[in-house]
């Protein structure tokens, strides 16, 4: 068996999945990816195809394909464009020295050593990342790899049955805040969408820690952002470093997470506030779809009179 461990966050949309990679960032004890990683493959096909892009998925491989074939199949697509194309991509005023090509090479040795399998290529693909990341900064204390696909939660179970040295860390952040930040996109989803996705998700997270108690977390964006040195320590069996304490990429603290994400100042107040932004009608209506979600997940008072 592989000693591979893998910690995989989830989030819905603008639930502060990026702002929590990003809080873990630079600790001793973790490999965190520089962006999303965005393993999946044009070769998911199932009954949750139509709801969630493919390349935030579980990856499916061909049975037929070589190990060059698969590492092409993985999506990827920020790390991809920032290593191929920097002058396009967002994260290009952030040094990143890199090369594509190089974790192809390493990507394919690595599976000639582990072997060629779902789970393999996964470690192969996450360990040759930062075996070929030039200008990454390491402890020499790692023996975490963390990476972050939103919504990737709906394949969860399938994540940890398969690597049995895995978690999945689940971020769920307020309705209210959430959909008042997917506005600000250039073309956002309706609330009606929206809410539907955000349910699904919580639903789906509820239902996986019931049956992995031990290696399913799930945690709110307000708690984190609450106390994020404390909270993320207690819930995944991390030394409280100090680094947990605010955002960073690569170990250099960023003033605001933007633009990994749309949360640009993570912080409790601005959280709220941004509730705050919606009108009466969208916060009753993101209320009515919430449903009984907003009492499991402590959300009922977050918003009086919503």
């Amino acid at each position: 068996m592989s000693d591979f461990r893998l910690l995989m966050i989830s989030a819905m949309y603008e639930n502060g999945g990026n702002t929590t990679q990003r809080l873990l960032d630079g600790h001793p004890e973790l490999f965190v990816y520089p962006f999303e990683s965005q393993l999946g493959t044009r070769f998911v096909n199932d009954h949750l195809t139509s709801l969630f892009p493919v390349k935030y998925r579980w990856p499916v491989f061909t049975l037929d394909a070589t190990p060059e074939q698969d590492y092409a199949a993985i999506i990827d697509e920020e790390t991809k464009v920032r290593a191929r194309t920097p002058g396009v991509s967002k994260f290009r005023d952030h040094a990143f020295e890199f090369s594509d090509d190089e974790r192809l090479d390493r990507y394919v040795e690595l599976v000639g050593e582990l072997g060629r399998s779902r789970p393999s290529n996964v470690e192969a693909f996450m360990r040759a990342t930062f075996d070929v990341w030039k200008n990454h900064r390491p402890s020499g204390r790692e023996e975490i790899y963390v990476g972050y696909s939103p919504v990737v939660v709906v394949d969860a179970e399938t994540i940890l049955d398969e690597l049995p040295r895995a978690d999945v860390l689940h971020v769920v952040r307020n309705p209210w805040s959430a959909y008042a930040d997917t506005k600000k996109r250039p073309v956002p989803l309706a609330l009606r969408s929206y809410m539907l996705l955000w349910a699904l998700s919580q639903y789906i997270a509820l239902q996986v820690r019931a049956r992995y108690p031990d290696r399913m977390h799930l945690l709110r964006l307000e708690d984190v952002l609450a106390d994020p040195r404390g909270v993320l320590s207690a819930e995944l069996g991390l030394e409280p470093a100090e680094s947990l304490a605010g955002p960073s990429w690569n170990g250099t603290h960023l003033s605001e997470v933007y633009p990994w994400g749309t949360i640009r100042t993570p912080t409790s107040q601005a959280n709220r506030a941004t509730a705050d932004e919606l009108s009466k009608a969208e916060q009753d209506e993101i209320a009515a779809r919430a449903g009984p979600l907003l009492a499991a997940l402590g959300y009922q008072g977050f918003l009086p009179g919503a």
